[in-house]
């Protein structure tokens, strides 16, 4: 039996579209997974593939992670946490936001990426929170002033539940302030302990991780988990985020042959060290080891993140699901 409280995210199998969400859900559901979660970024709109998904695999819980809040208003990711709440009654709905990165909002989507981001998340959780109690909302912040809302719909007593993605100290802190739960996300399980420990200084959020494994062939996999982590390390919060974890030197490597115009020289910084602490890959007993590993460092729901690299990507993606839920 896996994990008591094992998740399993589409977000790394976006590109591969939705009806493999629908097909995957099923299989994480058959094998004893517990919740289902997607993220959003380009593809797949994260609420309908989670309904699919619920509807797919009745029992699952389902949760967002993460999604930008730049893109969507308080008002409407209550209106979409609340209806597959409805749909959904007996599951635990997670409504995962975070703050995203400026490529996402501003560039791909034309939205302000904003200044002030620990202020942004704290006005923005106050009001999904009272936009899901159901009575009348007025809001006058300095990021949302809101006249006279209500939600359209009434929710039994269980509701959803909104988790923060964090990585700085003090967004951690305020997650755990604020906060149902916090997502963790790229880092090594060496670094687990001290996010927990920012998110206590705050609060007692429960502490959700995605554990980036997949059960292939480790050298094929190298180079796409390269690009994986070099996406991120030119990201000012993930590169301040890997820095803390051990990776300062790959990641100034990497951004000083970046801004150079060297592609390859960058993806070539990106340490084999950097890649087997943050993106597992190998037999099905590295994937066990990546969940414990993080289960080990104080994480309450470990959601496995599929890296479907190294091989037969259904077939690695088969053996990964089988491999975490057996750890």
């Amino acid at each position: 039996m896996p994990h008591g409280r094992l998740g399993f995210t589409f977000a790394s199998l976006m590109p591969l579209g939705p009806q493999l969400a629908v097909d995957t859900a099923r299989q994480a559901a058959d094998l004893g997974y517990r919740s289902f979660w997607t993220a959003e970024t380009t593809g797949p709109e994260a609420f309908s593939v989670l309904a699919a998904a619920g509807a797919a695999a009745p029992g699952l819980d389902l949760g967002t992670g993460v999604l930008a809040l730049q893109l969507r208003t308080p008002m409407v990711a209550a209106m979409g946490a609340a209806t597959l709440q409805a749909l959904h009654p007996e599951a635990d709905i997670v409504l995962g936001i975070g703050i995203s990165s400026p490529v996402v909002t501003s560039r791909w989507h034309g939205v302000p990426y904003g200044e002030h981001p620990l202020g942004h998340v704290r006005e923005y959780v106050a009001l999904v929170r009272a936009c899901l109690g159901g009575e009348k909302v007025d809001f006058d912040g300095d990021h949302y002033r809101v006249r006279g809302f209500r939600l359209g719909m009434r929710l039994g007593p269980k509701r959803p539940k909104i988790v923060i993605g964090a990585l700085g100290p003090a967004m951690l802190r305020l997650a755990g302030e604020i906060a149902d739960g916090v997502l963790l996300n790229y880092l090594p399980a060496s670094h687990v302990a001290w996010s927990v420990e920012q998110v206590r200084a705050g609060g007692d959020a429960e502490i959700y991780a995605y554990v980036h494994a997949g059960a292939g062939d480790r050298d094929q996999g190298l180079d796409k988990a390269r690009r994986d982590l070099f996406s991120y390390a030119v990201v000012d919060a993930y590169a301040a985020s890997f820095r803390r974890a051990g990776f300062g030197d790959e990641v100034d490597e990497v951004r000083a042959r970046h801004a150079a115009g060297d592609r390859e020289g960058a993806l070539a910084a990106v340490s084999d060290r950097m890649c087997d602490a943050i993106d597992v890959l190998g037999g099905p007993d590295a994937v066990q080891g990546a969940v414990r590993s993080y289960v080990d460092a104080g994480v309450d729901v470990p959601v496995l993140m599929p890296l479907p690299w190294g091989g037969d990507r259904t077939g690695v993606l088969r053996t990964t699901m089988e491999a975490a839920a057996s750890a």
